[in-house]
């Protein structure tokens, strides 16, 4: 039986059967203002490990991910078209209709017991956030440490909430037996841009917080600059602050990623752009005016930033450590087939 969640206080409004889900979901409402206007559809997933294509760029070869949709709203979250795969929208629909596999622990313990799976590396939060606000209610990220722990299987996780915390005792026990590291998520500590372009995230600096307290428990934390965005996020005194901060909190990693703007992700972020800063329509139209990604000469620049502004001192200099890049899910050239498997 799968109870966790009846504790909970919800509304069952209808039944909708989602394409590549055998049974119909459960939709829910929450009585709370973080979910307002926002359904929750439960499902039963067959499968809890996704195998990332051979001929990705991606460096981990499989996934789990217990939500599709991200109540985060970043609004230059590159898996906003994989919604599209569900018969929805990259836009409203991706922050308001969230998908959750209530039976995700169960089911990733099942297929790591088989004799076929040769305990590889897992990476958590490749496509949506695992402890985005739901997170909270249905606790699936707990289960699905415990099964990582009791199979000692190597993982990583990449968040912008603080939230992970309330796992930290699970994590130190995996930490303990296997490979094991997380990454933060901090495009920008300035106020302003952070609520404009990730209007339902936590705090920066509860996450640098968060950061702090991981590595001060052993467990090896960076944290991901990304998207790096002309005009927005990439000034050298927004920069120089951050990685102050991030230095102090003593960071494992660090490294930053331009911004890429693939599929219907594009159309999204220009009507972003349009509404919230019309200034900057003329650059991102002839920097992205070739496709996805914005020129070479633009993509080096906006990560040498993150070098470039590192404090002078003796401090070791920014750079994803081996290990680390295990967190860097937005960094490919990954097409919209593959980001299908990441489910």
């Amino acid at each position: 039986m799968f109870v966790r969640w009846l504790n909970l206080t919800v509304g069952s409004e209808e039944e909708r059967r989602l394409p590549g889900y055998r049974d119909p979901a459960v939709v829910r409402t929450f009585e709370a203002p973080e979910a307002l206007d926002t359904r929750f559809y439960e499902v039963y997933a067959r499968s809890a490990l996704n195998k990332v294509p051979e001929a990705s760029r991606m460096p981990f070869r499989w996934t789990v991910n217990p939500y599709r949709g991200c109540s985060h709203a970043c609004k230059y979250c590159f898996a906003r078209p994989t919604h599209e795969f569900l018969g929805m929208n990259a836009g409203r629909d991706f922050e308001r209709e969230i998908v959750v596999k209530v039976n995700v622990p169960e089911v990733l313990r099942a297929e790591l017991c088989k004799p076929s799976w040769k305990g590889e590396h897992v990476a958590l939060g490749t496509n949506t956030d695992p402890y985005q606000w739901v997170e909270g209610r249905y606790r699936l990220m707990r289960g699905i440490w415990e099964v990582l722990r009791d199979y000692s299987n190597p993982c990583s996780i990449l968040t912008k909430s603080p939230l992970l915390l309330r796992d930290l005792d699970l994590m130190k026990e995996i930490a303990e037996r296997t490979d094991f590291s997380a990454c933060l998520s901090i495009p920008t500590l300035d106020e302003k841009a952070w609520r404009q372009t990730e209007p339902h995230t936590p705090n920066p600096r509860a996450r640098l917080e968060a950061v702090a307290e991981l590595n001060r428990a052993g467990i090896s934390t960076g944290v991901l600059i990304a998207p790096l965005m002309p005009g927005i996020n990439d000034s050298p005194d927004q920069l120089a602050e951050l990685l102050e901060l991030v230095h102090e909190a003593g960071a494992a990693s660090v490294g930053g990623v331009a911004l890429h703007l693939r599929g219907s992700l594009r159309g999204v972020f220009f009507d972003w752009l349009r509404t919230t800063r019309p200034d900057l329509v003329e650059r991102y139209t002839e920097l992205y005016a070739r496709g996805a990604y914005a020129p070479k000469a633009e993509r080096s620049r906006l990560q040498n930033l993150v070098k470039t502004t590192w404090p002078t001192d003796d401090r070791p200099r920014p750079g994803l450590r081996r290990d680390a890049r295990r967190h860097r899910p937005s960094d490919t050239n990954q097409g919209a087939a593959e980001q299908k498997t990441l489910f």
